[in-house]
């Protein structure tokens, strides 16, 4: 894979429109969600089709991110989508929180089965609850006309046998009701086509939205990566060696890798990319600007 382009202008993306989105977690202490609220108010100057904010494991996070979400639907004029999963939730308290976001105005959801508890490796899924995220994908449908994202793996899904198992189980999250797709993080642009392709046979029709993962540190990349069953190619552990200790010049490399990934799904028909931004803005502002999405 080249990581470079020998025709500058061929980098910039402005043929046809790009739309962005961005993702956030829910902050831990009040220093750190000062910091968040600096980089939404940077970013939504991008003006994003939409920011997510995630759920920890277990509805862990679950105050803090409904806090962040009532936050951004509020007091800024972004559209502002939650995560939501079924582990450790009845069906009643889920019932519960969709009808109090759709009070404040909220009407998009990121749909997840969710992961187990780590501290409950017997864990299990509630009776009064929803086993699946096809589950609580039709049991958002019946609480309101909410628009339903659900998350997609183009190199699979830890827990399944196989891809063709992993995308029958897409199918029934999409048949439920979901809109959209949003990929997990993945570095090698063949694995998504490859991925899209196989969903289209299946008749998954949605949107399949890539999700875009700035590399800025990568044994937490690994970590990241094995739990999610994404695949870390040689080429790019080789390009961080040496940079442990290089902040700035490993920073540029991470956005070089991004934008470079970001330009090959473009020229294959991709107009829209959800960044996983690690609630940091300078990079994919960066990643942004050069693919030709400016501040208005």
């Amino acid at each position: 894979m080249k990581i470079y382009s020998n025709n500058l202008e061929s980098t910039v993306l402005n043929t046809r429109e790009i739309n962005v989105s961005f993702e956030f977690f829910p902050p831990k202490t009040e220093e750190m969600e000062m910091k968040l609220w600096e980089v939404i108010l940077k970013l939504q100057n991008l003006k994003p089709s939409f920011v997510s904010v995630t759920y920890g494991a277990g509805g862990s996070t679950r105050e803090r991110t409904h806090s962040v979400v009532k936050k951004i639907a509020t007091e800024t004029g972004l559209k502002s989508a939650s995560h939501l999963t079924c582990v450790a939730a009845s069906k009643d308290e889920i019932e519960e929180i969709l009808r109090n976001y759709w009070q404040i105005g909220v009407r998009h959801i990121v749909a997840l089965r969710g992961d187990m508890p780590a501290s409950s490796p017997n864990y299990q899924l509630r009776s009064d609850g929803y086993k699946y995220a096809n589950e609580l994908v039709a049991g958002i449908k019946k609480i309101g006309d909410f628009e339903i994202s659900v998350a997609g793996y183009p190199e699979k899904h830890p827990e399944a046998k196989n891809l063709d198992e992993d995308i029958d189980n897409l199918k029934r999250k999409v048949d439920a009701g979901a809109t959209r797709i949003i990929t997990q993080f993945f570095f090698d642009a063949e694995a998504y086509f490859s991925f899209v392709d196989r969903c289209r046979k299946a008749k998954i029709e949605v949107p399949i939205v890539p999700g875009i993962l700035p590399v800025t540190n990568v044994n937490q990349t690994k970590h990241f990566a094995k739990m999610c069953g994404a695949k870390i190619p040689k080429w790019m552990n080789e390009l961080f060696v040496g940079l442990d200790e290089r902040q700035e010049t490993r920073h540029l490399v991470a956005g070089i890798v991004a934008t470079e990934l970001c330009r090959i799904l473009h020229r294959g028909g991709v107009n829209d990319f959800h960044f996983y931004t690690l609630n940091r803005s300078e990079l994919t502002a960066a990643i942004c600007h050069v693919l030709g999405v400016r501040e208005v």
